[in-house]
């Protein structure tokens, strides 16, 4: 029986071949470029989760809710046979997090429905019914787990900061004080874990010292030991280390530490079905903390004998999932302008590709025997796929009906030497009218992080990288993207080559992809752009103070003076451990900082942009920049984008920015009447 509100699509779609996820068959209308709505039309699928099963696929699709001004996600679900996409949640509820029941009858969620003051754990019975709230809690919820039994949840939550009309002092002790989204960090923002009762919404303290964060709870599959993270036994503000412990559920014994390692980017947690071992993510040192490369590693439950699965292999690896027999491991593995599946062995850690060509894969789950993926290429937009014999069978098509009427860039690999002879690595995208023998208007687009590359593929996120490129593209540009040194995907030398020496070998392989596409007569040397966000807002910053040849840049939510960022910003652990305290280091924070302190080397019309709340990057940064330009009579304009955080999420302020981009680079890099 189908729940009554649930909406049913029959889904038709057909195979995919390898990795080129070839658009489905376009009617005959004539193409059209992108354009600015349709940054609102696309739909953000991601997110997945697979039944024990594998029959069914959870996920989310997130779209712009234009009257509220917000983007919202409801939750759908799909069989894995392809034959019926339902609609779960509306979008309003802004519902995330799904999960299956272990027995397969419910699928539960977390969302803030109706009288809801604060979000709450849902269940929802697929034989039929309305949906039920679990819990009932006032704190945060941040994670929760079933128990292979299906009568228990597991939830990681802190005691959150209340809703006082005037809210209390907020007492901070912690040397990492502040993070983007959440806001100043106290004692209430810890997190432990407590046992729920889903039938009566009872709730049980599982842990409680407050000192500590308790995330990322996973059962045993004999539903006896809860696993997760904490940071009991180290200072990880200091350290930058996370902690494995194990804790009896029925004793309440006190946790038993397993493992102790540095912090992953993605934190992932994961039991083998025989119950012997564990599976977890861990990362770098903290003078390496920037550079990430998220390792696998399998430790042994009797003993705690650890070993890593992926040191050899030098590629950061995400979203882990074990097989039913246990031998394998299914992840995404990011490589060379690539994010794709990949299966491990667990025993040797030997790799078995998966699929060939290039695609952009930004979630996995498994179920039996089945592999599912949210895939994109750089002409489909993010779908879920089933993963089968080496090929992509599509199961979803949120976006195929768009994307078939649009007339995307062609996207090209490149490759050329740097200044000292490395070889770079990148994407041009194309006009999609490209005529060989003209030169175009260019734009050097640059990523941030400085972890992270550009990648073929077209996720639709609140960092739409890959769309700005077409966007550009669709007006007349040629727009270099380029994975220059500290990026990711080539390994673990390659992306910390710039620790503690920012915006030298980076300008350095940014400079010779203009070179490049100078030399092959494509970009007009007269007619240079540059720009980015985060660390791309950062690098323009540092390019425009060592090349005049730019005529216009764009720096969003960047800083050109990093001794501005110290205690300012969330980074505090980075700072301390791989350029040293400004008080002992001055002279390498000056060197870094060479934007601010040399602005009148700068000759380029800038736009400089932030959100009013970004405690990643502050917008403190982009101000300074900008009173530096408009005290030396640079052309400059500043936008604040008022109570938004590191990535913009309301629709209107999206689109406005990147409406301000293009009028921006058309202001100064369009030729007369072009």
């Amino acid at each position: 029986m189908t729940p009554p509100r649930l909406r049913t699509r029959l889904v038709r779609v057909a195979a995919v071949a390898g990795l080129s996820l070839v658009a489905l068959a376009a009617s005959g209308a004539p193409k059209r470029s992108l354009e600015l709505e349709d940054f609102d039309r696309l739909a953000a699928v991601d997110g997945l989760v697979c039944s024990r099963d594998g029959s069914k696929i959870a996920y989310s699709v997130e779209q712009s809710d234009l009257d509220a001004d917000e983007r919202k996600s409801a939750l759908w679900m799909v069989d894995f046979d392809g034959t019926h996409d339902l609609r779960l949640t509306e979008p309003a509820e802004s519902a995330s997090n799904p999960k299956f029941s272990p027995d397969g009858r419910y699928v539960s969620f977390v969302a803030a429905r109706g009288v809801d003051i604060k979000p709450q754990v849902y269940v929802l019975d697929l034989h039929g019914g309305e949906p039920r709230a679990a819990t009932g809690v006032g704190g945060d919820i941040a994670d929760y787990a079933w128990s292979p039994d299906a009568r228990t949840l597991v939830v990681s939550m802190s005691a959150g900061q209340g809703a006082a009309k005037t809210p209390a002092p907020i007492v901070i002790h912690r040397l990492h004080f502040k993070q983007d989204r959440v806001g100043y960090l106290s004692d209430k923002d810890r997190t432990q874990l407590y046992l729920v009762d889903p039938a009566t919404r009872e709730m049980t303290p599982l842990t409680t010292d407050k000192r500590f964060d308790d995330t990322s709870p996973a059962w045993s599959p004999d539903g006896k030991t809860i696993a997760f993270f904490s940071t009991r036994d180290s200072d990880p503000d200091r350290t930058g280390k996370l902690e494995l412990y194990l804790i009896d559920v029925s004793s309440h014994s006190g946790p038993r530490k397993l493992a102790e390692f540095f912090a992953p980017n993605k934190p992932a947690l994961v039991w083998t079905p025989d119950g012997t071992r564990i599976l977890y993510t861990s990362g770098l040192e903290p003078r390496l903390n920037a550079y990430i490369q998220d390792r696998l590693n399998v430790v042994t439950v009797a003993d705690g004998e650890t070993k890593s699965l992926t040191e050899r292999l030098d590629r950061a690896v995400s979203y882990p999932a074990v097989s039913n027999d246990g031998h394998s491991i299914e992840v995404v593995l990011e490589d060379d302008g690539s994010e794709v599946p990949v299966r491990l062995s667990l025993d040797t850690g030997q790799i078995e590709q998966r699929l060939d060509g290039k695609l952009s894969a930004t979630s996995l789950c498994t179920g039996a025997s089945h592999v599912a993926v949210v895939a994109s290429s750089d002409t489909r937009v993010s779908e879920v796929y089933a993963l089968e014999n080496g090929r992509l069978r599509q199961l979803t098509d949120h976006n195929g009906a768009l994307v078939a009427q649009l007339s995307l860039g062609p996207v090209e690999d490149i490759a050329f030497p740097s200044r000292d002879g490395t070889m770079i690595h990148g994407l041009m995208v194309k006009p999609a009218d490209f005529h060989a023998g003209r030169l175009y208007p260019t734009i050097l687009w640059i990523h941030g992080g400085p972890n992270g590359q550009d990648s073929h593929g077209l996720p639709v996120d609140t960092y739409p990288l890959e769309l700005e490129r077409q966007w550009f593209a669709a007006h007349g540009y040629v727009v270099l993207a380029v994975n220059y040194r500290g990026s990711s995907g080539r390994g673990g030398a390659f992306a910390s080559a710039i620790a503690a020496d920012w915006g030298h070998k980076e300008v350095a392989d940014l400079q010779a992809g203009i070179d490049y596409a100078i030399r092959r007569k494509i970009a007009d040397p007269h007619r240079l752009g540059v720009g980015g966000w985060s660390y791309g807002a950062i690098l323009t910053d540092y390019l425009i103070a060592s090349d005049t040849r730019f005529k216009a840049a764009i720096a969003g939510a960047g800083s050109g003076n990093q001794l501005s960022t110290y205690g300012s910003d969330e980074y505090v652990m980075q700072y301390n451990a791989e350029l040293g305290p400004p008080w002992v280091s001055t002279d390498r924070w000056l060197r870094v900082s060479y934007p601010f302190f040399h602005a009148e080397r700068i000759k380029t019309p800038t736009l400089f942009l932030g959100g009013g709340k970004d405690f990643n990057v502050p917008v403190g940064g982009g101000e300074q920049m900008y009173e530096a330009l408009r005290t030396l009579g640079v052309p400059t304009e500043l936008i604040v984008y008022p109570g938004q955080y590191h990535l913009l999420t309301r629709p209107s302020y999206i689109k406005d920015r990147i409406g301000r981009y293009l009028d921006w680079f058309d202001r100064y890099l369009k030729a007369p009447g072009g």
